[in-house]
């Protein structure tokens, strides 16, 4: 199989390095990729955004299959060019992908499905929107509708900040905001792969969303991650594809929108049961890092399965016992104002620990042929191991070998779970 990967960041890395290791895979190529993608794959300086220009490269190929990473490509219909094209593509149209690219629809599809989640209400206006933080109380739960890159969502006490973020979202063209009720307990993302019809589950994974140890400071893309979750209740799977991922999926294909490639669902395990936080349309950055680091079936053949409608035929997924944890290494300054072009050393020291490989996510090569930050998170920093305490420790063993000048990462991806 030729298989061309969409996308630039840690996620599309983790991707590609899944699909290196698969002996179907004869040819990998990325668009545009990254310095890490590039020592497994072919590089291709197109736009992500132009459906014609991925489309075109990938007929050139004649790739076997496109995979289409990030969100903005998916919601500005790249997935749809290249299935015009006659390519089989793992990626959900960009109508299907309003799942992620406006949280108000997502809703909406949530109520017809009968999925269970934080009562919404969506303000286009600063006085909806103030009416409705009084409404639903604090803690504060504002999140801007349309993409954001995973930093468009305030949660706090404080209902002036509640308020201004809904004021600083509503100001933008088209802007909306969803202000929901506050979901309590832990949060947990499980992607699930879909063909428009079946879907088949990967394993759960947890990710640390704010910038700082014990979840302090903002929001930000993603901190870092780990899998399996010794905590989580048993059959929570099987509950989230009946009550969630099944009836979301069928929805979908009742309104004529066949969902293809992997919903995200993104729950929090609430004293009333499950409930979803979000829907995102592609694989979760940082969770991949982590899922794909223990599955042990061929990736290439899995997603080429969700994109021409035979997932039903596709064995039972192989799932490594080890665990996994990924430490995200960010800029000075994410996730307000990350510093770029700072020089990354050690990055060879950190892959020759034991159980160790290190992802790239905002990466470049500068004039002189150094990898340096070209990004808020800068690197994934992933390991497995027999259990949670190991796979940590070798994720750290990893960073202590990194040098970037003002970076930052959390030291408690994982801690708590560790010990349970």
């Amino acid at each position: 199989m030729k298989i061309l990967v969409v996308g630039t960041g840690a996620r599309e890395h983790a991707i590609t390095r899944a699909l290196s290791l698969d002996p179907a895979v004869t040819e990998l190529h990325a668009a545009p990729g990254n310095p890490g993608i590039g020592a497994l794959a072919t590089l291709h300086a197109v736009d992500q955004l132009d459906g014609r220009a991925v489309a075109d490269l990938a007929r050139e190929l004649t790739a076997d299959l496109v995979v289409v990473g990030p969100e903005a490509p998916l919601v500005a219909g790249v997935a749809d060019a290249v299935r015009a094209a006659g390519i089989p593509v793992f990626g959900p149209s960009g109508e299907a992908a309003r799942l992620e690219g406006s949280k108000a629809f997502a809703k909406e599809v949530m109520a017809a499905a009968g999925v269970p989640t934080a009562e919404p209400r969506v303000a286009t206006t600063v006085e909806q929107a103030v009416a409705a933080i009084d409404e639903l109380g604090a803690p504060h739960v504002v999140k801007e509708d349309g993409l954001a890159a995973g930093k468009g969502v305030v949660v706090t006490d404080d209902r002036q900040a509640a308020i201004e973020h809904a004021r600083a979202c509503l100001a933008k063209e088209g802007g909306a905001v969803v202000v929901e009720e506050y979901l309590d307990g832990p949060e947990v993302s499980l992607f699930v792969l879909s063909d428009g019809t079946d879907v088949v589950p990967l394993v759960p994974a947890q990710d640390f969303k704010r910038a700082l140890d014990d979840d302090q400071g903002p929001n930000t893309g993603g901190m870092g991650a780990y899998t399996p979750l010794p905590w989580a209740p048993a059959g929570l799977v099987e509950e989230v594809l009946e009550t969630v991922a099944r009836p979301t999926v069928a929805e979908m294909a009742r309104r004529g929108t066949p969902f293809v490639g992997v919903l995200y669902c993104g729950l929090a395990l609430t004293s009333k049961g499950v409930r979803v936080v979000e829907f995102n349309a592609r694989f979760g950055d940082p969770e991949t890092q982590v899922v794909l680091a223990r599955l042990r079936t061929p990736l290439a053949g899995v997603l080429l399965a969700a994109a021409t409608g035979a997932l039903g035929a596709l064995p039972p997924l192989e799932w490594s016992d080890e665990a996994a944890v990924t430490v995200v290494v960010a800029s000075q300054g994410y996730p307000a104002q990350p510093r770029t072009g700072d020089v990354i050393e050690g990055l060879g020291d950190a892959d020759a620990v034991p159980h160790v490989h290190v992802l790239h996510a905002g990466t470049a090569v500068d004039d002189e042929g150094r990898v340096v930050s070209a990004g808020g998170r800068v690197l994934s920093v992933t390991a497995t191991g027999a259990d949670l305490a190991q796979a940590r420790e070798a994720a750290y063993a990893g960073v202590a070998r990194i040098t970037l000048d003002g970076s930052q990462h959390r030291s408690d991806i994982a801690l708590k779970a560790a010990s349970v």
